[in-house]
């Protein structure tokens, strides 16, 4: 085998050069390299004038400015052993500086490889327990990445079908299958247990098959197997019976005996058959033990990983078969997108417990890792050339904790997304298409958004190519970074973005929208405050539906201001206003979160005349708003400064900051959808402290391409306007039909308020 291979750093080993700390893992095949890294990147600040001074000449309500932010990285990288010297040449040439003399190793090569290493990098080898770390990494992956975990469906439309990650991952069962299996009960961060395991594993059909074949590569063996007809070679029920044994309720295509034709046959087996026969035999008994520990220790959670599995179809396919055959289907068998990463994790892990990175939440950055490949023979062989023989995995530490809205009826079965495109082949193609139609106009619009830098265009450039590579490889590979939806997709053109220094391409327009929205809300609000109160509502709701469409003029009717172009009359797609209209006759809610969308008129004509009126009505209001920029979305620094703005010309407004009835709290996300599994610790904190009963989400991405099924533990309004002819048609509507959603909890009616009338 050529052993040489060039290795371009920005696609590989990226940021080597401010690579801190090291950890590797070294299977019998493939070596596994982790290590973290300081990476700076440019992050959009706003900061308000001070009219009183020097910069009142300024005629903006706020100045931009683009500043160097630095944050932290975990790179992971998968490489067959061949090439070992060759990588750890490359990391010793391009390594400026490293603050540790160790680095951590774990696997069966670790012993092999130690003077390579250490001669190599000039580190110290330091051991650590294999088991351990599998069971670190495996404890980070799935509190980390939401679709970490899957169910493998051979025949179905989508191979992978991604599972929702229980907020407690703890406990569950990992059945890991190497050279021989070790079977694991996890129950806590640190406390785990091997209860049983079994010496007939990956190796033994590794070795058998070696024998019956003559094929010594593991790949190439399998490949045999995916190929092969096990029924040529193994005795099945009606080879005994003639057909199904009812009284035992066996079918006649269950094996009797494994390779028990190949006893009395007068005839040659295939090298194909024999690997499948051989394939079935031990995943049909790894499968058994595997669920007879589960049922022993209560665990419906099993998890299956090792060498054996590698994301190779045909052993997930037998491994699944064998678990829905013993369990009657009661226990699914799970495998893990970054399986082959637990080692090289969890070794990193216990480097740098100095550290805690388990005090802090990682996100993947779709623009610097592979994500999953299928290597099923009948794939594209472009999707299995890939990066050649390179595989990678990077995770930012994220600013913010993240955690689980605590009002999330039932955490463990939300699903955020309402399409998933990587189950339904036609909106798939759909969407894909949208996003490549609409690259130009992002690449214009960064470049734009950066005019004094000249170099912009260049950076765009790339963007579009990263990008364009990125939307190539889900069409072909679809489960690449777990369910494909449209906000998988919006994240990683943001990531994309970020990735090439467009840290807000919408900035300035944003910026120029505010301006000119605050100039019409005092007179919104005098018109609002002469209505009755009944036709004050309506207004309300028809005013932040309608400021979410971009299709608006403002005029001066009747001394009102009112849109001029609504998408729809009444009554709406979903229309719940009726509800919502008896409901607040009643008593006011305690406290609203209210989850707030775009920049500009929404936010500023739309959104904060209902907190006004909220307030006024004696509910506590939280405006949740995005951590950093997606799209044209407000910001928690630009509402920041609105908010002031608007609290000093309404008295509402300034009143219920100057008492603590109107917070202001970062959501914890810098997406254009909405994660409610995945939001800002401290948001979480003020929800459950000011005890709130009402959960408002506004427009198309957060209350439509995600959480129009969001289920919560109190009432809900979910508010949009359906401005694409897809999804419209999907919901069953229409190009710009109205979404008022109001939603009780079942088992909690709505308040009897026909007693209670507002003036």
């Amino acid at each position: 085998m050529d052993k040489s291979i060039t290795l371009p750093p920005d696609e590989i080993f990226r940021n080597l050069e401010n690579a801190k700390r090291f950890a590797i893992d070294i299977g019998g095949s493939l070596t596994k390299l982790a290590y973290y890294s300081t990476v700076q990147h440019k992050v959009a600040k706003v900061r308000s004038f001070d009219h009183t001074a020097k910069e009142a000449a300024s005629d903006k309500l706020y100045e931009i400015s683009v500043q160097e932010e630095v944050t932290a990285r975990l790179h992971f990288i998968k490489f067959e052993n061949a090439y070992i010297e060759t990588c750890l040449d490359f990391i010793k040439d391009h390594l400026v500086n490293t603050e540790t003399k160790v680095i951590k190793a774990t696997g069966g090569g670790a012993h092999k490889f130690k003077e390579l290493i250490e001669k190599k990098l000039g580190l110290k080898v330091d051991k650590e327990d294999e088991m351990t770390c599998l069971i670190k990494g495996c404890n980070f992956v799935l509190r980390n990445i939401p679709h970490e975990a899957f169910v493998y469906a051979k025949h179905a439309d989508s191979e992978f079908r991604f599972q929702t990650t229980h907020p407690d991952i703890f406990p569950y069962l990992l059945v890991n299958i190497g050279s021989g299996v070790s079977i694991v009960k996890v129950e806590s961060e640190d406390k785990f247990e091997r209860i049983g395991g079994s010496s007939i594993g990956g190796g033994t059909f590794w070795g058998l098959g070696a024998l019956l074949t003559k094929t010594k590569r593991f790949d190439e063996l399998l490949q045999l197997a995916s190929k092969g007809q096990h029924t040529s070679v193994d005795m099945l029920v009606k080879d005994i019976y003639g057909g199904s044994y009812g009284s035992l309720g066996l079918t006649g295509d269950l094996i009797a005996s494994s390779f028990g034709k190949s006893a009395t046959a007068e005839k040659e087996f295939s090298k194909e058959d024999m690997a499948k026969s051989l394939l079935h035999m031990i995943s049909n008994d790894i499968g058994q033990l595997a669920c007879l520990y589960a049922k022993l220790h209560n665990l419906s959670r099993v998890y299956f990983g090792g060498f054996f599995i590698r994301g190779h179809p045909v052993t997930m396919h037998t491994i699944t078969y064998s678990i829905n055959f013993f369990t009657k289907g009661e226990v699914q068998a799970l495998f893990l997108r970054h399986e082959g990463y637990l080692g090289a994790i969890g070794a990193f892990l216990k480097g740098a417990e100095e550290d805690n990175p388990n005090q802090y939440s990682w996100g993947e950055n779709y623009a610097g890792s592979s994500g999953l490949m299928s290597v099923s023979p009948d794939m594209n062989p472009m999707q299995r050339a890939r990066s050649g023989t390179f595989d990678m995995l990077e995770m930012d530490r994220l600013e913010r904790q993240l955690v689980n809205l605590p009002l999330l009826q039932d955490p463990s079965s939300y699903i955020p997304d309402t399409v998933d495109l990587t189950e339904d082949a036609l909106a798939r193609e759909y969407w894909l298409y949208c996003f490549e139609e609409a690259l130009d106009g992002v690449v214009k619009r960064a470049v734009a958004s950066q005019p004094d830098m000249p170099e912009a265009a260049e950076r765009a450039e790339k963007f579009r190519q990263k990008y364009r590579h990125k939307l190539q490889t889900l069409r072909h590979q679809p489960f690449a970074y777990g369910s494909l939806t449209v906000r998988s997709l919006l994240d990683t053109r943001e990531h994309c973005l970020n990735e090439f220094n467009f840290p807000d391409p919408y900035s300035k327009i944003k910026q120029r929208e505010n301006d000119v929205a605050l100039r019409y809300y005092q007179k919104a609000v005098k018109s609002l405050e002469k209505l009755s109160w009944e036709e004050r509502q309506f207004a309300l709701v028809r005013g932040v539906l309608a400021v979410e469409l971009k299709h608006f003029y403002l005029v001066s009717i009747h001394n009102c201001l009112f849109c001029l172009f609504f998408p729809s009359e009444r009554p709406w797609l979903v229309d719940c206003y009726d509800q919502w209209f008896e409901r607040i006759k009643g008593p006011p809610h305690k406290c609203a979160l209210f989850f707030v969308d775009n920049s500009g008129v929404d936010i500023i004509l739309g959104v904060m005349p209902f907190v006004r009126e909220l307030l006024s009505r004696g509910t506590e209001v939280v405006l949740a708003s995005n951590s950093g920029p997606a799209l044209n979305d407000v910001t928690n620094g630009e509402l920041q400064i609105l908010t002031e703005k608007i609290a000093a010309m309404d008295s509402v407004i300034q009143a219920g900051l100057k008492e603590d009835r109107l917070t202001l709290v970062q959501s914890g996300s810098s997406s254009p959808c909405l994660d409610l599994s995945r939001l800002d610790k401290v948001l979480a904190t003020v929800v459950r402290e000011r005890k709130t009963d009402l959960v408002i989400i506004e427009g198309m991405g957060r209350a439509i391409h995600t959480n129009y099924y969001a289920m919560l533990s109190c009432e809900s309004l979910k508010m949009a306007v359906i401005k694409n002819s897809w999804l419209a048609d999907r919901l069953g509507g229409k190009l710009f039909s109205v979404v008022f959603k109001y939603e009780v909890p079942a088992g909690r009616p709505s308040l009897d308020s026909t007693a209670l009338t507002p003036s």
